[in-house]
């Protein structure tokens, strides 16, 4: 058994290594947009959640039992990148979490997104959607080129090159991030300078049109499937925040300051 785990380990790594597809390469290779969870970049993380609406460990038996690994407190603050501290979705499962600071649309990326995949090519997907009242959402546009002739396996692998705006893109303790200035205009009530809420969708991962999930070109996203256990389906670590609306005192002093140093200028640089 062993022997047979560390052989799919070492094949896991050697596909990540054959990067084939358009889009950012695996954390740690030239390129990538991985960001670890100690990057002094997160000024915060998610500090609660709602609407956890667990899915079935299959999506093929509807009826079945559905996914019922950690609880939804599980992603909240840090992510450790412990795969025991996550909440597993199940096939189309989600969870909104929400801040104790709006994300805003900065400079690059405004936050990231952290799953426990244990290898750069063994990888489990979801969709992210932002909100500014937690009604309305807007779906970041993820791509998936991943190969629709064959199915994916349970332990099979993929290529990140392949997949765009995919949470789960990278291995555990590396976050997948998202730039919000991505979803500007998609939502006329998303406003991507104050977005208090992140919702995670599970990507049901089947090639079968009848039950798979679709990306914004309309492609099939192929992932692991079927994931039927108690932990199946997309594991969310956490998401952290790079970019935080400031606080109103935060404001009036920066302005006070502001203004402090130019009535000094203007008093002392002539002289």
């Amino acid at each position: 058994m062993r022997t047979t785990l560390m052989t799919t380990v070492a094949l896991l790594f050697a596909v990540s290594d054959a990067c084939a597809g358009p889009y950012a390469p695996p954390a740690g290779q030239v390129g990538s947009t991985a960001i670890g969870n100690t990057s002094p970049l997160f000024v915060e993380w998610a500090s609660g959640f709602q609407d956890l609406i667990r899915g079935p460990q299959d999506i093929a038996n509807p009826g079945g039992p559905t996914a019922t690994f950690g609880t939804g407190a599980e992603a909240l603050g840090f992510a450790d990148g412990n795969s025991l501290h996550v909440v597993s979705l199940g096939d189309g499962g989600q969870i909104t979490l929400s801040f104790a600071h709006a994300i805003t649309n900065g400079p690059g990326f405004d936050f990231a997104v952290f799953e426990n995949g244990f290898a750069d090519a063994f990888l489990e997907l979801a969709f992210v959607e932002v909100s500014s009242n937690g009604i309305d959402f807007a779906r970041f546009p993820a791509v998936s080129l991943t190969n629709t002739a064959t199915q994916i396996g349970s332990f099979g692998a993929l290529d990140a090159t392949n997949l765009d705006n995919l949470a789960g893109k990278y291995r555990g303790g590396f976050g997948t991030p998202f730039d919000l200035g991505q979803v500007a205009g998609l939502v006329s009530s998303v406003d991507v300078g104050a977005i208090g809420f992140v919702r995670l969708v599970d990507v049901v991962g089947s090639i079968n049109p009848a039950l798979g999930t679709f990306d914004s070109w309309g492609h099939l996203v192929n992932d692991p499937y079927p994931t039927a256990f108690s932990s199946g389906g997309f594991d969310l670590d956490g998401v952290g925040v790079i970019y935080t609306v400031p606080e109103p005192a935060g404001v009036a002093l920066f302005i006070t300051a502001a203004a402090i140093c130019w009535l000094f200028r203007r008093r002392f640089g002539r002289s």
